[in-house]
């Protein structure tokens, strides 16, 4: 089944959902990183919040996350746009787990900060960090919601596992309250957030998007829109090959003297590309 992204309104036009399933998008991200448990929970939380972010702009933009944490997961950074997302963290073997099984994600990811970055493709990019408050990736994305965009808003992003280590579901949803909206509708939210099951668990269960929207709103709701996710790097030979130009031709000319053989790996999909010296000699102005 085809990741899917889905945009509703429900309470009356008084509440916004985005609400994604992205199990595919983090098996594929687990099987190129080869990501242990916990960093891989805690990249796909990521790269699940960044479908939805890149989802909620207006206009189309290039939205950038990056989690920087004093924990053993360290960094993680996350690059989206609609319809597309890919993403990386820092180091891929972290397993920690309480004796109960779960996935010890806060303190994988410590103390720290979060950054979202916006480009709209205008001269400067608009940048807001906040501190993490968790390290859940869930809640520290709510408090950025409430402290950065003035919304309040509640997020849920969950990754599940089978016996083996394997990602059986993933997804999230972000639930953003319109101005105006009566006390009596957010009370009866809240009340649906304090029972409803983890996401990954409803997904597991064979629930679908538009299931888990019913839930959150079990008498009206209207589906907006409905996009397809993908994991999409756009690296290339020629984008490394421009990126090398920019060294100058002094430090070009050091590489091909080099006798060390070239090659660079991209950080999103662990693709190597390998340069000839005519390669970089092609380079020189």
């Amino acid at each position: 089944m085809k990741d899917l992204l889905n945009i509703a309104t429900a309470y009356n036009d008084k509440i916004r959902i985005y609400a994604c399933n992205t199990t595919n998008i983090v098996k594929h991200a687990k099987e190129i990183f080869n990501l242990w448990p916990t960093s891989c929970a805690a990249l796909g939380r990521t790269l699940t919040i960044a479908c939805i972010m890149a989802e909620m702009e207006k206009m189309d933009s290039k939205i950038t996350i990056k989690i920087e944490g004093d924990g053993p997961i360290k960094n993680i950074v996350v690059v989206a746009k609609k319809g597309e997302v890919k993403g990386f963290c820092y180091n891929p073997g972290v397993y920690l787990s309480n004796n109960n099984g779960k996935l010890l994600v806060g303190e994988a990811i410590g103390n720290g900060y979060l950054t979202v970055i916006k480009d709209y493709g205008l001269k400067e990019p608009f940048t807001s960090t906040v501190s993490l408050q968790t390290g859940e990736i869930g809640e520290d994305f709510a408090y950025y919601f409430n402290q950065s965009e003035q919304t309040n808003t509640a997020v849920a992003l969950g990754v599940l596992f089978d016996k083996e280590g394997n990602v059986t579901d993933a997804g999230g949803y972000v639930i953003q309250v319109m101005p105006n909206c009566p006390i009596d509708i957010i009370e009866k939210l809240e009340e649906i957030l304090k029972n409803i099951k983890p996401i990954s668990t409803l997904l597991n269960e064979g629930k679908n998007i538009k299931d888990i929207i019913s839930i959150l709103s079990p008498n009206d709701y209207k589906i907006l829109a409905e996009r397809e996710i993908n994991y999409v790097c756009d690296c290339s030979k020629e984008r490394f090959l421009a990126g090398i130009k920019t060294l100058g031709n002094a430090e070009i000319n050091e590489l091909i003297n080099s006798k060390e053989d070239i090659s660079v790996t991209c950080n999103f999909c662990n693709k190597t590309y390998n340069f000839s010296k005519d390669d970089l000699k092609n380079l020189i102005d």
